[in-house]
């Protein structure tokens, strides 16, 4: 796709009720971040601190259970001898 056919073809996505409604939610974001930015800077340690167990949770998901790692490993020895 060319620059030009590009630049027409965001310009065609963003016509009429698209561009409206762009411009409220930005409009929007900008008022509440301005309003409530003291509160949102004071909540971010909390923050931080409460999405460390989320990290934990979710990204130890593939792993399953931890005592299933000896018996795998028992397996494979004996398929090998």
């Amino acid at each position: 796709m060319t620059n030009k056919n590009f630049i027409l073809y965001i310009l065609r996505i963003l016509s009429g009720p698209r561009l409206a409604f762009l411009a409220f939610v930005a409009a929007g974001g900008y008022f509440l971040w301005t309003e409530h930015q003291a509160h949102l800077l004071a909540a971010l340690p909390y923050l931080i601190l409460l999405l460390c167990p989320l990290m934990h949770v979710f990204m130890h998901g593939g792993h399953g259970s931890h005592g299933n790692h000896r018996k795998d490993d028992e397996r494979h020895n004996h398929e090998i001898h």
